[in-house]
């Protein structure tokens, strides 16, 4: 009964498939996930790659045999598709997802067609497993024609169980932009072998250009952990609003020329002075403060303190200032910094 219905699925499915495209869409083949796993089906038969798509599934196959299955999608052209977010349940060693879909479908003649349903998605524990190792595989599929709107097809969850928690789109996008700007420069984990959450702040405030009456703007704040060395811990930052979107944070930094007697840094202080300003994205053992809606860093230049530099970025119209920087250049065995830059009492 169970090959009869997926196979009856994937015959209604492979009739048609998504949008017009001269050139196929980049390859993807992506197993982390279940919405990524059934993204990188269509993916495949979408660029006519059928072995890879008949790959995806485990023991239970879609067609009675690979022949069949790739006539099916014979007059299939390409596919638009939209994932919600998986249900998960475990049974015998295994961890079942249920995941909700809703894709168009073109076929080469360009008529349309629209589907809706949910996926079941199977991950064989990998600690259980021996050679040769089994990913994660597609079990079945529960789909039907749909009429609605391509942007109201996806189902609000599979099965009947209470529906999922929203997705933090910006939560995710923030976590693949940091992946993919400092996975080579930053630690994933703690030297206590923790792999830390970002932290996140909602911050409320006011345009300059916003009128009284005008609703209050929000910003979320993201602060990542970066590294740590023997007495410094690094950061690094992100923020978004409906605004701007998505960005880095880049701080203004003073750039400093200082002087020693004799050129000496073990020796007298002689004089410091700013010669220029840079930006740096990362910052060393900082915290956001909610209440003055500041960001603060301390970089101890050695283990002792004596020596050091301090920042206070201010947040205001949607964007952090430098306002204050402070240095102790001296190694003199006192905490004695001076204050090089306030813009609360002037440069």
């Amino acid at each position: 009964m169970r090959t009869a219905f997926l196979t009856t699925a994937f015959s209604l499915l492979a009739c048609t498939a998504g949008f017009a495209q001269t050139e196929p869409p980049p390859y993807l083949d992506d197993r982390s996930d279940a919405a990524a796993i059934i993204k990188s089906f269509y993916n495949a038969i979408s660029r006519q790659e059928y072995a890879r798509a008949w790959d995806y599934f485990g023991d239970q196959k879609p067609s009675k045999d690979f022949q069949s299955f790739v006539k099916g999608y014979e007059n299939t052209q390409s596919i638009r598709i939209v994932t919600g977010e998986p249900g998960a349940e475990g049974a015998a060693g295994s961890t079942f997802y249920s995941l909700p879909v809703a894709f168009l479908a073109i076929n080469k003649d360009n008529s349309e067609q629209g589907f809706a349903g949910c996926y079941t998605v199977r991950q064989v524990n990998p600690q259980i497993q021996e050679p040769p190792f089994r990913a994660l595989t597609i079990e079945k599929a529960q789909l039907k024609p749909s009429e609605q709107p391509f942007e109201e097809k996806l189902p609000q969850k599979c099965g009947d169980g209470p529906a999922p928690e929203p997705r933090d789109a910006v939560l995710e996008q923030v976590k693949k932009a940091f992946a993919a700007l400092h996975a080579g420069q930053c630690d994933s984990i703690t030297p206590d072998g923790v792999s830390p959450a970002p932290e996140t702040y909602t911050i409320a405030f006011r345009r300059a250009s916003s009128s009284e009456d005008e609703p209050e703007s929000q910003a979320r704040l993201f602060r990542f952990y970066c590294g740590m060395g023997a007495y410094n811990e690094s950061h690094v930052y992100y923020l978004h609003d409906e605004v701007e979107g998505l960005r880095e944070q880049q701080f203004a930094t003073p750039e400093l020329d200082i002087r020693y007697v004799d050129d000496n840094p073990d020796g007298k202080f002689e004089s410091m002075t700013i010669i220029g300003y840079t930006v740096d994205d990362e910052l060393v053992n900082s915290f956001y403060d909610e209440a003055t809606q500041t960001i603060a860093s301390h970089a101890k230049w050695r283990g002792v303190g004596d020596a050091s530099s301090s920042g206070t970025w201010i947040f205001r119209d949607g964007a952090f200032t430098l306002v204050k920087y402070d240095v102790d250049p001296s190694y003199d065995g006192e905490i004695n910094p001076e204050t090089v830059l306030d813009f609360h009492t002037g440069p």
